[in-house]
C-alpha cells in the first residue's frame, strides 16, 4: 500500500505579513514548503521549527537570474511542485505634486515583473506536479481607482490580468489558477498607511481564510466579505461617480516608499 507523498508548495514573501502566516498554515498540514524572501534569517528559523519540511530558497525576486537559480534549486531538491503561491510584493504611494516615475518602476518590478520571473521558473515544475495550482496575490484596490495608488494599483491590476489570462492558457494542461484579492490586512506593509483601514483583518485570520478557501480552488478569493460587498457595487459605478469618490479621499501627504 503506497502512501500519498506530502504536497509540495513554493511560497514567496514568506518572511512577514500574510506570507509568514500562510507558511504556518501550510506547514501545520505536514506539507513540504519552499520559502522565498529577501530576509533569510526568518526563513531559517522556520526551517528549524519544522525540520524536514522547509526548503529555504531566499533571493531577490526582482532579479530574473536569482529566480532562475531558485527554480533550479527546487528542481534539484524536489523535481516538481504542486502549488505555487506568489505573495511577495510591496506598496508605495505617489505624490502627484512631485510625481516620481522611479516609484512606479520599483513597484511594478516588485509586484508584476518578479511574479512573471517566478511563473517562468514555476511552470516546468508545476507541469510535473500533482493537481497543480498557481496562486497570485493581487488586491481589492484593482476594483476602484484610489488616490496615491497609481503605482500599487497599476502593478496589481497588471498582476490580475496576467493570472486571469494564464488561467485560460493553462486550463488545457490542468493547471488551475486562483487570484487572491485581499482588502485591508494588518501587516508590516499596511502599518505604514496614514489613513483609516475599514474592516481590516488580523493577518492570521486572513491567512487562515485564504488557505481554507484554496482547498476548493476558486477562481478568486476576495475578502473581507463586508468590505467587498461595499466595494464591488462602487466599482460598477460610472467613472464620474468614481472620480467624485476618489476626490473625497485625497489627502495631502508625502509619498510612502518601500524600505528593504
Amino acid at each position: 500500500m503506497s502512501l500519498t507523498p506530502p504536497r509540495r508548495y513554493w511560497l514567496t514573501g514568506a518572511s512577514s505579513g500574510i506570507g509568514a502566516s500562510l507558511a504556518e498554515e501550510i506547514l501545520k498540514t505536514g506539507a513540504h514548503l519552499a520559502v522565498s524572501s529577501r530576509s533569510t534569517a526568518v526563513l531559517k528559523v522556520l526551517s528549524l521549527r519544522y525540520p524536514g519540511q522547509v526548503l529555504v530558497v531566499p533571493g531577490d525576486l526582482t532579479s530574473s537570474q536569482a529566480v532562475r537559480e531558485i527554480g533550479e534549486q527546487i528542481a534539484h531538491e524536489w523535481g516538481s511542485l504542486d502549488t505555487v503561491i506568489l505573495n511577495a510584493g510591496t506598496c508605495e504611494y505617489v505624490d502627484v505634486k512631485q510625481f516620481d516615475s522611479s516609484i512606479v518602476e520599483h513597484v511594478v518590478r516588485t509586484n508584476l515583473l518578479a511574479s512573471a520571473y517566478c511563473i517562468e521558473a514555476a511552470l516546468p515544475l508545476l507541469r510535473k506536479g500533482n493537481a497543480p495550482h498557481l496562486v497570485g496575490v493581487a488586491s481589492s484596490v484593482t476594483y476602484l481607482p484610489l488616490p496615491r495608488a497609481e503605482a500599487y494599483g497599476a502593478s496589481k491590476a497588471g498582476l490580475r490580468y496576467l493570472f486571469e489570462s494564464l488561467r485560460i492558457d493553462l486550463a488545457p494542461e490542468g493547471i488551475e489558477v486562483t487570484v487572491v484579492s485581499p482588502g485591508f490586512v494588518e501587516t508590516p506593509l499596511t502599518a505604514k498607511n496614514d489613513f483609516p483601514m475599514p474592516l481590516s483583518w488580523p493577518v492570521a485570520k486572513a491567512a487562515r481564510h485564504i488557505f481554507a478557501k484554496l482547498k476548493n480552488r476558486p477562481l478568486e478569493i476576495a475578502f473581507p466579505g463586508l468590505f467587498m460587498a461595499a466595494l464591488w457595487p462602487l466599482s460598477k459605478m460610472p467613472n464620474c461617480v468614481k472620480l467624485a469618490i476618489g476626490k473625497r479621499m485625497v489627502r495631502s501627504s508625502p509619498p510612502i516608499r518601500d524600505v528593504p
